[in-house]
């Protein structure tokens, strides 16, 4: 199996380096990761500007764009005649959990995959900060990724959050993603030739109580797998309402 390899903590971090340790012994393996953090970026694409890929090492490229460029761009060119059969994005240093999936980097490289019609895994563990149990999680995918394969359809992304605990064994539960709500607040405001220098702070983060969710799973020390849906789509209630509010005949 080809795996092509990716994140959105840049091409230098120790998550994307377990994972790849533990996946290259196993697996053909390709890096090409961003040349340095684009937490965040979703799924963006460079689109007006070029994006520079760049060799470091034998199967190892870093990526001036974000992590669907790193994606967008390797499947298109077929790097060094690469064609993976799956990507894996990660590990990412953080939950990825409900609502961050929208934002996330990680969760976009997995989803830009399975828009292009290849199979996509995004993986994080859950610590904010260090200690940072990748062995736990890399070992998860690299247990599981004949199944993610085999099992994918084009419709979906599959989104793996694993606890970042010294834990051994893990149960395992298939969630959906949960509604997640952060109480935030303006941190810091500086004015200056007409402009506005604005930061803000996370209070809290909470959640929805249900226990089908991603955040149930991982509060309760079970590895989360999310099938993530690529389309976007509205259900038939709402589109109703708005029927009825345009007159729709």
């Amino acid at each position: 199996m080809k795996i092509l390899l990716t994140n959105d903590d840049g091409i230098d971090s120790p998550g994307l380096k377990a994972i790849e340790k533990k996946l290259s012994a196993l697996y053909d393996v390709m890096v090409v990761a961003p040349s340095e953090e684009r937490s965040g970026f979703s799924n963006s694409l460079t689109i007006h500007k070029n994006v520079k890929i760049k060799k470091i090492d034998k199967n190892r490229y870093s990526c001036s764009g974000t992590p669907a460029d790193c994606v967008h761009r390797t499947l298109l060119c077929s790097i060094d005649g690469f064609v993976p059969d799956i990507v894996v994005s990660g590990i990412n240093l953080g939950p990825n959990l409900g609502t961050d999936i929208v934002y996330s980097g990680t969760a976009a490289a997995a989803r830009q995959a399975a828009i292009m019609g290849v199979p996509g895994v995004a993986v994080s563990v859950t610590a904010f900060r260090e200690p940072f149990y990748f062995d736990n999680a890399a070992t998860f995918v690299a247990d599981n990724i004949i199944s993610f394969f085999e099992n994918w359809s084009p419709d979906h992304f599959i989104n793996v959050n694993v606890p970042s605990i010294s834990a051994e064994n893990f149960k395992v539960m298939t969630t959906r993603p949960s509604k997640r709500f952060y109480n935030e607040k303006i941190s810091n405001i500086i004015e200056s030739d007409e402009s506005l220098d604005i930061s803000f702070d996370i209070i809290e983060i909470l959640h929805d109580n249900k226990n089908d969710t991603d955040s149930y799973a991982i509060e309760n020390n079970m590895i989360s797998v999310s099938p993530v849906y690529v389309q976007p789509f509205s259900d038939e209630k709402t589109m109703l309402i708005y029927k009825k509010i345009l007159k729709e005949k």
